[in-house]
């Protein structure tokens, strides 16, 4: 019965009528909605702080878009520029720059680092997750440009 089941599910006429929502690899569905609400909350949460911390919001400004230079990566061919978006849009940068601000007494590093996880935080809340090197839209929160918004 699985074998058959399985035939089933491969045929062309079950492909065709399956949406393709989803690329390899990416969450869909509650994980999908759960990790774009967690972006959400670390975007409202750096803010926070950063509001909280005083540095001004013309340094936030500033630095806000600085990890989306590292489009500038896929010049160098899809999977050069996903490693480097990748770096960019991964939180361990952002914490590790927040461990040295505090740690060290480095002011400006942790209102880098708050900047840094606003960023992340709001690209994940809008959908934009880390790269593969399939191509620039395909992303573990699934294909970049989807029609719906969760």
């Amino acid at each position: 019965m699985g074998g058959r089941l399985a035939r089933l599910a491969q045929s062309p006429e079950v492909r065709r009528a399956a949406p393709r929502t989803l690329s390899p690899g990416s969450a869909g569905g509650g994980v999908r909605l759960l990790l774009r609400l967690e972006g959400l909350a670390v975007l409202v949460m750096a803010a926070a702080a950063y509001a909280q911390f005083g540095a001004g919001w013309t340094f936030f400004a500033w630095l806000f878009l600085l990890p989306d230079l590292s489009f500038l990566a896929y010049l160098a061919g899809p999977r050069t520029g996903a490693m480097v978006y990748n770096a960019a849009h991964s939180y361990a940068g952002a914490l590790g720059l927040l461990a040295l601000g505090v740690l060290a007494a480095m002011p400006l590093a942790l209102a880098a680092g708050l900047v840094w996880c606003a960023h992340i935080g709001l690209d994940r809340a809008l959908g934009y997750g880390l790269k593969y090197a399939t191509g620039f839209g395909n992303t573990h929160l699934g294909r970049v440009g989807r029609a719906d918004p969760w």
